[in-house]
Order: C-alpha cells, then sequence, then structure tokens
C-alpha cells in the first residue's frame, strides 16, 4: 500500500489503544511492587502507638491495653491512692525514678504526666512475668494490713507500689516501665507515642 493511502484514524486508534494497554500493563506491574513494600498490618500493629478513650475510668479503676505485644496498665488514682506514696518513699529502690526506663516527663513521685493517671508496662523487670494487681490497700490479696496498694508478681514475690517503684529487698532490680504517652484531649491518650515523636 502506499504511503499516501495510510487511513490515518486506524492508525491513531491503533496508537491510542497501544498507549492505554501499555499503560494498564505498567499499573499492573507497578501495584504489587507497591504493596510489597507497604508493611502490613501486623507489622503497623508491632510498634503502632495505641489510642485509648480513658473517659470512662472511675477513680480507683485500671484497665488494660496492648501495646507492642504487651500489657499496659493506665490506673486512675484516687488522692488517697496518690498520698500513699509519699509515705513509702524510705521503703522503695528507686523513689526518684533515677534509673531510665521512663520518659523524662515520669521522672517524678507519681511516675506519670498527671498525677491522677498511671500508665504503666504491666511486666515485671525481674523475668518477665505479669504482676498481679492488688491496688487496694490493707489486707487486698493477702497482702497484709500494712500493703500499701500496687502491684504483686507471684512468680518471684517481687512487689511494686502505685507509680510502679520497686520495692527493697525483691528480686526485681528497677521500677516497672512507663511507656512513651501523650494526651490527645482530657478523655484520650495515646500509647507509644510523645510530644516528642517518640
Amino acid at each position: 500500500m502506499a504511503d499516501g493511502n495510510v487511513d490515518r484514524g486506524k492508525r491513531r486508534f491503533l496508537v491510542a489503544a497501544t498507549s492505554v494497554m501499555g499503560g494498564v500493563a505498567g499499573v499492573a506491574v507497578a501495584v504489587p511492587f507497591v504493596i510489597s513494600m507497604t508493611p502490613s498490618a501486623r507489622a503497623r500493629a508491632a510498634g503502632a502507638p495505641v489510642e485509648v478513650d480513658i473517659s470512662k475510668v472511675e477513680p480507683g479503676m485500671i484497665i488494660t491495653i496492648e501495646w507492642r505485644g504487651k500489657p499496659v496498665w493506665i490506673v486512675r488514682r484516687t488522692p488517697e491512692m496518690l498520698a500513699s506514696l509519699k509515705k513509702i518513699d524510705s521503703e522503695v529502690a528507686d523513689p526518684n525514678s533515677s534509673v531510665k526506663q521512663q520518659p523524662d516527663y515520669a521522672k517524678n513521685e507519681s511516675r506519670s504526666i498527671k498525677p491522677e493517671y498511671l500508665v504503666l508496662v504491666g511486666i515485671c523487670t525481674h523475668l518477665g512475668c505479669s504482676p498481679s494487681q492488688k491496688l487496694a490497700a490493707g489486707t487486698d490479696g493477702g497482702m497484709g494490713s500494712d500493703w500499701p496498694g500496687g502491684f504483686f508478681c507471684p512468680c518471684h514475690g517481687s512487689k511494686f507500689d502505685l507509680a510502679g517503684r520497686v520495692f527493697k529487698g525483691v528480686p526485681a532490680p528497677i521500677n516497672l516501665e512507663v511507656p512513651p504517652y501523650a494526651y490527645l484531649s482530657d478523655t484520650r491518650l495515646i500509647v507509644g507515642a510523645d510530644s516528642k515523636g517518640a
């Protein structure tokens, strides 16, 4: 066929159709590649911060959430619970939280941003057991009449007060860990991230 007899409309259609099919094929190849670089839901959950609604946590109550596969306790302490902390400073191994296992904003007697709320990783610092929550003072849980309230690890007998500070003379070497966290509002906090983005 001579050059002058070429159907230009057909040529444009074939060029356009080939371009579209090439684009579709490129997208079909690129999508699985891009998806393979996106972290899985499991990977995101392993380190992702967790938002928590604390609006229904009553004074004296504790809730447990999971962050990075670990239990995290959020305790709403009563004024009496907070008052008990000063009374036992001489009985705990690290009353001022000098050992670095909490953010700087939790290096205080209450080991928290707001004294009313305590946020702790619920894993004993001795061998990684999960302590029992024996919040009430007195004879709760067979701890004795002088028990100020806190956490007790039945595995080897480690005891922690209502700020997660370890008592002297028990196997656990350091206080319970305070994870990074921040308040999003008066009723919501985020565990796993703080104002510095940790």
